[in-house]
Formats: C-alpha cells, sequence, structure tokens
C-alpha cells in the first residue's frame, strides 16, 4: 500500500491531476458552483477555470524559472503581478459580454466587479502554484535521497571489498603464526579458518544479518586466536543480549576492532591480555573492547585500512547515531563503541 502511495507521489501526472482537482474544487466552491442550474452555466464555469488555470501554468513554465533559475526575485514579482493585472482585466471584459446574461455564473454585482476577479486570478494561482511547488522540491529531494543512498550503497560496497581481504590477511597470518608453533593443530585450524571465509562470502551481499550470527563469527575468531595466543594471552570475551533472535547489523561491522586488539595488543613474547564485552540492552550495542601494550613492541605488518573503513562505513551507516570512544594509553588500548540497532522488521 505504502509502496503504491509513493509511485503515485513520484508519478508527474497523478500530481497534475490532484492539483487540477484540489484547484478546481476550490473554485467551484467559491462561485456556488451547486447553484449552477443549466448546462450553460457549467460550460461558462468550466471555460472561466481554464482561463485561470492557463494563467497558472504561465506563471509556472515562464516566470517561475526567473526565481529559480536565474534567482530573481524581484523580477519575478513585479512580472507575476502585471501578469494578474492583464488576466484579471480579460475575465473582467468576458464577464461585459453579453453570453453571461442568460447564465448565473457572475451574476451579483460584487461578482461582476473587476476587484472581485482580481481576487480570483491571484487567489486561484495560489491555490495551483503552492502544490506545485511543493510536489517540485519533494520530487527534487526525493531523488537527492535515491542518489544519495546509491552513493552510500556503492561506497559500503567498496569498504567492504577493501575490509574482506584484510580480514583475510590477517586470518591467514595468524594461521601461519599457529602452524609454525603447534603444526599438528593445522588441519583443525584451517577447518575453522573455512568457516570463517564462509561466513564472510555468504554475508559479504547481505545489508544486514542477525546479531547473533555476526557474534558467532566473532567467537570463532577468538577461539582461532586463543589457539595461537592463549598460552600467554589472557583473553575473556562476554556477550550478553536482552532479546536474542531480534536485532539485526551490518555484516563484519564489529570484527575490525577485535582484530586490531590481538594484533596489536599480542605483538610481543611477553604477558598480555585481550578483553571483549559486549551487551545488548533495549536495542543499544555496546561494545568494549581493551589490549594491552606491550612495553616492548615488534614490527606488526599492517595494511592500515581495517578502523579505516570501519569507521568510514559507521559514518555511512549511522550517521551521527553512534558513539566511538578510543583510548590509546601507555599501557592500555581502549575501544568503546555504541550503536542503536535495529529490529527484524524495520
Amino acid at each position: 500500500m505504502n509502496k503504491k502511495f509513493d509511485n503515485i507521489l513520484d508519478n508527474k501526472w497523478w500530481q497534475e491531476i490532484a492539483v487540477v482537482a484540489f484547484s478546481f474544487t476550490i473554485y467551484t466552491l467559491k462561485n456556488d458552483w451547486m447553484l449552477f442550474s443549466s448546462f450553460t452555466s457549467i460550460s461558462m464555469g468550466v471555460f472561466f477555470y481554464f482561463i485561470l488555470y492557463m494563467h497558472a501554468q504561465f506563471n509556472r513554465f515562464l516566470l517561475l524559472p526567473i526565481l529559480f533559475k536565474t534567482r530573481r526575485p524581484v523580477s519575478y514579482i513585479l512580472l507575476t503581478l502585471f501578469g494578474v493585472f492583464v488576466f484579471s482585466i480579460v475575465l473582467y471584459e468576458i464577464t461585459m459580454l453579453d453570453m453571461f446574461s442568460n447564465c448565473r455564473l457572475y451574476q451579483n454585482s460584487h461578482q461582476r466587479s473587476y476587484v472581485y476577479q482580481l481576487a480570483s486570478v491571484l487567489g486561484t494561482l495560489v491555490c495551483i502554484l503552492s502544490p506545485i511547488i511543493v510536489f517540485k522540491f519533494y520530487r527534487i529531494h526525493r531523488k537527492q535521497t535515491d542518489e544519495t543512498l546509491l552513493f552510500n550503497q556503492m561506497q559500503l560496497n567498496s569498504l567492504k571489498g577493501q575490509l574482506n581481504p584484510h580480514f583475510l590477511f590477517n586470518t591467514f597470518n595468524t594461521l601461519y603464526g599457529i602452524s609454525l608453533e603447534f603444526p599438528d593443530r593445522t588441519p583443525d585450524l584451517i577447518m575453522k579458518v573455512s568457516q570463517l571465509m564462509r561466513y564472510q562470502l555468504e554475508s559479504n551481499n547481505k545489508q544486514c544479518v542477525s546479531l547473533e550470527d555476526e557474534l558467532e563469527f566473532i567467537n570463532s575468531y577468538v577461539q582461532l586466536e586463543k589457539e595461537r595466543v592463549g598460552y600467554r594471552c589472557d583473553i575473556t570475551y562476554d556477550c550478553k543480549i536482552d532479546n536474542e533472535n531480534a536485532y539485526k547489523v551490518s555484516p563484519m561491522l564489529l570484527i575490525a576492532f577485535i582484530e586490531n586488539s590481538f594484533k596489536h595488543g599480542t605483538c610481543a613474547i611477553e604477558k598480555c591480555f585481550v578483553r571483549i564485552i559486549v551487551t545488548v540492552e533495549n536495542g543499544l550495542l555496546h561494545l568494549h573492547v581493551v589490549n594491552s601494550i606491550p612495553t616492548k613492541k615488534t614490527d606488526v605488518v599492517s595494511t592500515k585500512i581495517g578502523l579505516k573503513n570501519t569507521i568510514e562505513r559507521l559514518n555511512l551507516i549511522y550517521g551521527k547515531d553512534y558513539k566511538l570512544n578510543i583510548q590509546d594509553n601507555k599501557n592500555t588500548y581502549i575501544v568503546d563503541l555504541k550503536l542503536q540497532l535495529k529490529k527484524f522488521g524495520e
């Protein structure tokens, strides 16, 4: 139903019909249309409305461009007043013709006056131009909105296309590190990596996935990291959701913060920690990630696009409706993200 209504609003012909119906109704009520008892009176009424409608179209197609395109409001106002003056004289002269002696239209003395015709021309102009201008700006706004959404979607697809190889790069680095120290675990880990890759491929073309699927993906990645550095790193992953299977989230949106904590927090041989806490209350997701910063850092291979792309995706998807606070202290690196999730069906 809403889609059909939107299609009607977007259709110029339906908009024109609505404008004509609205202005014609106002015009007939103003002239006591229901009291017209003869075909001649009705014909004359339609004829007069046609003149008023043509005057509005004259203003619409010849004078309005002066206001909107050349931006000369004074010229537009002067020309509009001149047009109203000319058309009101034409109507006044028509009412003086003998053909109106046999119809009930414009028989009252005040209706035969020039002031009445001037008010009719000006009032009908407002009744016709007002909805036309509203519809015009509606179409412009709708077009700009559609173009913005399309552009944002193209940007998101581009960012996701960059992020996926970035995740693949980091995952294989992790797998390589494990295979050097624990070669007997490599087959099982390859299977886990393949599951991660499968999720990544399946969610790549989706705008949203269930929050549980995304968190399960994060949990699998954390388990993979535990295999690699769990013997020297205190890893905590805690997740609490107030309403399961109710929320959706953009895929691969949170993983960059998790990757970053392991990449830079475990890059030394010394003892370290990574703490990941995810809570959802009333649709508000709170991601809190803390990792230690080694005193003696080793060089970390990094493409430097993970966090940057994720922040850009957050800006495109949520605009200003999210809060991201990153603190880089001497001993710890803290990421605090809050964003309002949407429910399925919204």
